[in-house]
């Protein structure tokens, strides 16, 4: 069984965490081997069931036993309220629930954490290219019963690796002008260089998030990530975000 303090994670540095945690694990320690070696927390990527369970075990114990709503992520727009009934199709999750942890996992695409200061809800939202131009943070903003206020994003491919087609290259472009700071050129035509974060984040303030935080991180540029486009075959983090307990 994997002991707690080998696990690494990375947490927001806001001034919320009163009131809003989250946290990005990373595949530091770990029961899993081969390519998905460390603290793989996907299920569906072909490593063994078993390592699996005991990372997830792990998780659970660091986390105080507090549920953990997982969701089959499929590149899609459709958001859910938790606590769910098993695990839904779905590319982001919100909660008013204190105690309640919501999971994307990732190993590239960038995770999104929302909340209002306040911490009356928080949200947490799986972004890859396909989701954020076809608007999982507008539909997420929409099923909030109100207007985040904050953003943490988490580790993601960098934009100075991550190629991408003429088929994401225009549809970045059909957003409109304001979103061409997320694009730079390749050498290759056609092609270009796609900054997730950036996007993002021009995305956010369009809808009305005033404060966005970056964790600055490349997936790609350590091997504390997995990295899906560096390794091919490889496990997944996890970005969890929860409303505290209160106490008294």
């Amino acid at each position: 069984m994997t002991g707690i303090e080998q696990i690494r994670w990375l947490e927001p540095e806001w001034p919320y965490s009163q009131n809003l945690r989250a946290l990005t694990t990373t595949r530091v320690g770990g029961a899993s081997a081969g390519p998905w070696a460390g603290f793989n927390l996907a299920e569906h990527v072909g490593d063994d069931p078993g390592s699996v369970a005991a990372n997830r075990a792990t998780l659970s114990r660091l986390l105080g036993h507090l549920p953990i709503q997982w969701l089959e992520q499929v590149h899609g727009v459709r958001v859910v309220e938790a606590p769910c009934q098993g695990v839904p199709e779905a590319d982001a999750v919100w909660t008013v629930t204190p105690g309640q942890v919501l999971a994307v996992m990732t190993a590239d695409c960038l995770p999104v954490v929302l909340a209002d200061r306040a911490g009356s809800m928080i949200a947490v939202v799986h972004g890859g290219w396909r989701g954020l131009v076809d608007g999982i943070l507008r539909e997420t903003l929409a099923a909030l019963p109100r207007q985040p206020e904050v953003a943490w994003l988490g580790p993601a491919i960098g934009a100075d690796v991550y190629e991408v087609g003429e088929e994401v290259v225009s549809r970045v472009r059909a957003e409109g002008s304001e979103f061409e700071d997320a694009l730079a050129e390749s050498p290759q035509p056609g092609k270009g260089y796609l900054d997730l974060a950036r996007l993002a984040e021009l995305q956010l303030h369009q809808l009305g998030v005033s404060e966005v935080f970056g964790s600055g991180l490349s997936t790609w540029d350590t091997e504390t990530f997995y990295s899906f486009r560096r390794e091919g075959e490889t496990g997944r983090m996890a970005t969890l975000a929860w409303l505290p307990l209160r106490r008294g």
